[in-house]
């Protein structure tokens, strides 16, 4: 499981920015949803559970990075990897 923090993020970018550094993406990340799934589906694996923490503060502050991150997790699981789990706290 890795769990990733985002109970200080003020906006998309930051978001991006904190799931780049905690998923490893290259260098290269567009810092896009659309960049952020082709980064998930071809250039890192992803571990089986992630654990978002701080979910009540990005919903709050980032209310549609929020709702991109989700659609675009349950996406990849139902697309690639049934068995992952991705837990908001």
């Amino acid at each position: 499981m890795l769990t990733i923090d985002v109970s200080s993020v003020t906006d998309e970018r930051g978001l991006h920015a904190a799931l780049a550094q905690a998923l490893r993406f290259p260098g290269f990340y567009g810092m896009n949803w659309a960049a952020f799934w082709d980064a998930i589906t071809g250039l890192v694996q992803i571990p089986k559970h992630l654990r978002i923490v701080g979910w009540d503060h990005l919903n709050n502050h980032v209310p549609r990075g929020a709702a991109m991150l989700r659609q675009t997790l349950d996406r990849y699981q139902q697309q690639y990897q049934p068995r992952f789990l991705a837990e908001y706290t």
